[in-house]
């Protein structure tokens, strides 16, 4: 199903994609099956660069997006599909070589980079030296100031309802995304808790100019991650997330499992404690539970409050489809419907 309209913003025309949707980075989700899924169906599919493990598996990685998307062309608009990679700077006690990884960015040619993290002045400025479109993702308005100033083209503004690391500020979209088209003045992406196409309208009528799913796009059928893991989205509500490392600055919304809460009741008796809680919340618990077991229960991973809208793994092309038709007709039916032309007025 393809929306009758198709949807046209300053997101869409700053990064050559068909329609306004992103694909978040994600942690060992992120990777060329699903990029090249979401960039073949006409939104911007973006490949998490720290989840290779060195700078050059980051460039095969992006080789391989390159070979799955060879030959195709966007249904909507006959282009070649876009790609983004994501580039978060994270703390850390041992550093990845983030100066390899830029540098494989730049040699591959990718047009479009998602920073996201540490003060990202220095990155912003190496990518843009090389003609790289930058989308900066920040949680407060104030980092996307920052991050303007230091010249992000665009910025995804993460409301709290995300997955993954919604800040500390604890401000919703209906909020944030209002307060941003008053103060930003350069297009945004609205971040957070998105997975239909009612949403992307609200999110086009708060001022937004395109929306980011990550969530959302791990219950699809091209998604590397085990069914047990896509099963446990489609099962749980919106009441399914918890938030941990809250102590330690570095807060993360979570799938709330027996894990996480372990993860809860040791930071209450250990606050800022990171030593007490390292085994439980490293990366390779949750690379095993998406990647070989598929058990839901067994380890701490990011997931956000849309899973309450999560019915089904469709694939990314009938997702999208979907999504755009719902949105479509959002706007041009529903809200024109409601319309009273009074000749008194």
């Amino acid at each position: 199903m393809v929306a009758s309209a198709r949807v046209r913003t300053r997101v869409t025309d700053a990064l050559g994609i068909d329609v306004p949707i992103l694909q978040g980075g994600m942690h060992h989700v992120a990777t060329a099956p699903l990029v090249a899924a979401v960039s073949a169906a006409g939104a911007l599919g973006t490949l998490t660069a720290l989840t290779q493990p060195t700078p050059e598996a980051l460039r095969e990685e992006i080789k391989r997006v390159r070979a799955m998307l060879d030959g195709v062309k966007t249904k909507r608009t006959g282009r070649a599909p876009v790609f983004a990679v994501n580039f978060t700077l994270l703390p850390a006690l041992a550093p990845p070589d983030y100066e390899g990884y830029a540098r494989v960015i730049v040699e591959e040619g990718v047009r479009v980079v998602e920073t996201a993290g540490a003060n990202p002045g220095k990155w912003i400025a190496y990518f843009k030296r090389h003609g790289i479109t930058i989308v900066h993702k920040c949680t407060m308005l104030r980092h996307a100031k920052a991050a303007i100033a230091l010249g992000a083209d665009l910025i995804s503004v993460d409301a709290f309802e995300c997955a993954g690391h919604p800040g500390t500020n604890d401000v919703g979209a209906m909020v944030l995304l209002a307060k941003a088209r008053d103060e930003l003045n350069v297009p945004f992406v609205a971040c957070g808790g998105i997975g239909t196409g009612r949403q992307v309208a609200a999110a086009l009528a708060l001022g937004a100019d395109a929306v980011c799913m990550g969530t959302r796009f791990m219950a699809t059928r091209e998604a590397p991650i085990m069914d047990g893991i896509k099963n446990a989205l489609v099962a749980a509500d919106e009441n399914q997330t918890t938030l941990v490392m809250t102590t330690v600055n570095n807060t993360e919304r979570v799938y709330k499992n027996k894990v996480a809460e372990e993860v809860r009741a040791i930071e209450k008796e250990k606050p800022g404690d990171f030593k007490a809680i390292h085994h439980l919340v490293r990366g390779e618990n949750y690379r095993q539970s998406f990647q070989e077991t598929g058990d839901a229960e067994s380890s701490v991973w990011s997931a956000g409050c849309v899973m309450g809208l999560i019915n089904d793994v469709p694939t990314c092309e009938v997702l999208i489809d979907t999504i755009m038709h719902e949105a479509v007709d959002v706007m041009t039916s529903r809200l024109q419907g409601m319309l009273v032309h009074d000749a008194r007025m």
